[in-house]
């Protein structure tokens, strides 16, 4: 649709998506995808509702990140999620994304001044993964999940649920309390 033609109602649809992908933290380059504004319109709605400018830099291209124990859980609940909603509503396209997305987060709310382990952007390229399939689902041949994949690791699948890998769960927030309590006990 030419620009000059475009109506006002157009126009406020794509600004409402617009400010919920934005208030969701959706990366400038989504924006510009899924909306019909301006990138300078879509930076000075960026800057009004966060107060900042939006991050610079590339969306992420690689897969890999999606198959990492902790990031590949979260993307296999989110891409649950969307197929029994993509089965069972009429929604599609980035209507589709955003409400499995909102559910995504009831399911798996972030702790108090955390992001979640799944960004908006990164459930966005989720999808793109996988309608191009670079991604495929596997079917763990223990607990029968449905969990991300690469299209060549299908045949044996066994989740990161089922094969918790050793370091699992060890990140710095958990090693930093590990650390604090230990010597909360020595000084007692």
């Amino acid at each position: 649709m030419n620009k000059k033609n475009k109506s006002i109602l157009d126009e406020s649809k794509d600004i409402q998506l617009a400010i919920e992908l934005i208030q969701l933290g959706a990366r400038l380059q989504l924006l510009e995808s899924e909306t019909s504004l301006s990138r300078d319109r879509l930076v000075k709605l960026y800057k009004e509702l966060r107060g900042v400018s939006p991050p610079k830099g590339m969306l992420p291209f690689s897969t890999d990140w999606f198959l990492t124990w902790q990031p590949n859980i979260h993307s296999s609940l989110f891409l649950g999620i969307y197929k029994q909603l993509e089965q069972n509503t009429p929604l599609e396209g980035i209507q589709l994304i955003l409400k499995a997305y909102k559910l995504y987060l009831e399911q798996l709310p972030p702790e108090e001044g955390e992001e979640p382990v799944l960004s908006l952007t990164r459930a966005w390229t989720l999808m793109r993964f996988m309608s191009s399939e670079m991604l495929v689902t596997a079917k763990c041949k223990t607990c029968k999940g449905e969990f991300v994949a690469q299209p060549l690791m299908t045949r044996q699948y066994i989740c990161g649920l089922c094969d918790v890998p050793s370091r699992a769960g060890k990140t710095q927030k958990v090693i930093d309390a590990n650390q604090a309590e230990k010597q909360s006990k020595s000084s007692s």
